[in-house]
């Protein structure tokens, strides 16, 4: 590609953040970082916050890519292809001086950096004779402001999002119309000990993953897909009675969505569980009650470790009062209200929750504080996981270890994240991924059964 037909790529903080060698991955065209990016990274580097990380890693990469090149070059645009890597990075990295920017007429004060960075875009569209200039930033607002300023291409970051809509993520089960049978030709089926094994025509179930649910709306049918080949599916038949009847502490599932999440919890060789779905479905009493199951009546597990990001109003929660398990309290009364509902008719249920804590052992821990961590024999229950990026998400699933198993819940239209929307949400990103991982299973728990009025509420409101 000509440099004539390259684009000018102009990165906000949020997006280094987000992915520090980012600028690596905009193949043929050019990255422009303006001087407020750097300042802004330099400020957040050395915060007590789980973001100063990745402020560091993009610093040293940035001082990698422009180390042996001069003042002049770096204005002009130093070679990615040299950067050494796994990228394709062919274009030119730049550092943009905004702080020759003067204050003109227009309404972006540039006291603010934001309104520094989407002027920097406006004169690198007027310099650049008519080549395209696109600001690329997570932030909603921002992209707003800009357009609203004159920005003609503003972009979010979407080298991570591997779907454009939320409709075609996977549900992690297949719902077959009327009886599953009739739609079943030929078949092989097998008996191993108590277990029943079908192997039908994969034209049956054309988008097959491992650990996917089949299921029929005549409730003819419920199993489980084990294996396939391109030719035959071979299902594990579990039968809707028997998944309508499990039960994990005391907890029964109210349909056969629950029923399927359930078959998956107490799966000790599925070590990753993706919940999603709507507020009221059960998510988190589910996940606490097969937690509880597997730690102190079967004993699989020491100890359940339950976390969640906290907000970025309080990202640091030193300021709280009392150990880490009391400062995250507040951000994990979910878990304790589910905890309250499972021993609602214990005679004392106060006691019953403190012996119940420590008998499974059960820690509340902060994201911020889980990095270089080896979690061993636990079970490890991430919530609201819908406010996570795919990085973040990483964080805590590699520091999974042996024996280990983690179960990720989070409801895709309660994103509180400036910079996360339903498709970019790091929770979207494991769904997809994982999908066909032999020892993860995702269910979309469809159905509010909290109560009528939060069901009506989530369908109408």
């Amino acid at each position: 590609m000509t440099e004539k037909h390259r684009k000018y790529y102009l990165l906000d903080t949020n997006i280094l953040l987000h992915e520090p060698l980012a600028f690596l991955n905009f193949d043929e065209h050019n990255v422009i970082i303006p001087m407020v990016v750097l300042e802004e990274l330099d400020n957040i580097k050395d915060r007590h916050k789980d973001v100063s990380r990745e402020a560091r890693v993009a610093i040293r990469s940035l001082e990698n890519a422009l180390k042996d090149a001069t003042p002049e070059e770096i204005l002009a645009g130093v070679p990615l292809a040299r950067v050494q890597g796994n990228h394709q990075a062919e274009g030119r990295l730049a550092i943009y001086p905004d702080y020759q920017l003067k204050q003109t007429d227009s309404a972006l004060n540039l006291s603010e950096n934001d309104h520094r960075i989407i002027q920097a875009a406006l004169e690198l569209q007027k310099s650049k004779n008519g080549e395209k200039v696109v600001l690329v930033t997570k932030d909603i607002n921002m992209r707003l402001k800009a357009k609203g300023a004159g920005v003609k291409c503003v972009e979010d970051y979407r080298t991570d999002q591997l779907i454009d809509d939320i409709r075609f993520l996977s549900k992690g089960f297949a719902e077959i119309e009327g009886d599953f049978w009739s739609h079943v030709g030929e078949v092989t089926s097998v008996q191993e000990g108590r277990e029943t094994f079908h192997e039908v025509d994969q034209k049956v179930l054309p988008t097959v993953f491992r650990n996917q649910y089949v299921i029929d709306e005549e409730e003819q049918f419920a199993g489980k897909v084990v294996a396939y080949d391109g030719n035959y599916v071979r299902l594990h038949d579990i039968g809707f009675e028997r998944m309508m009847s499990y039960r994990a502490w005391g907890i029964q599932p109210k349909n056969i969505y629950q029923a399927m999440a359930l078959n998956a919890l107490l799966d000790p060789t599925i070590d990753l569980v993706i919940l999603t779905g709507p507020a009221g479905s059960g998510k988190t009493l589910l996940a606490l009650a097969a937690a509880l199951e597997m730690v102190i009546e079967q004993k699989l597990y020491e100890k359940i470790i339950v976390t969640r990001n906290t907000p970025e109003i309080a990202e640091s929660i030193g300021y709280l009062p009392g150990t880490e398990e009391e400062k995250m309290a507040p951000w994990l009364a979910a878990i304790t209200d589910s905890l309250e509902v499972l021993h609602k008719n214990d005679e004392s249920m106060e006691s019953s929750l403190n012996y119940i804590m420590n008998k499974a052992n059960i820690q509340f821990k902060s994201l911020n504080f889980m990095r270089g961590r080896s979690i061993q024999n636990a079970i490890v229950i991430l919530d609201e996981s819908q406010n996570l990026t795919a990085s973040q998400l990483k964080t805590i699933i590699t520091r999974c270890g042996t024996g280990t198993k983690i179960i990720c819940s989070g409801n895709l239209a309660q994103i509180d994240s400036y910079y996360l929307t339903a498709v970019t949400s790091g929770l979207t990103y494991i769904v997809e991924r994982f999908k066909d991982y032999p020892g993860s299973a995702t269910i979309n728990l469809n159905g509010v059964v909290r109560s009528n009025l939060a069901q009506y509420a989530e369908e109408n409101l």
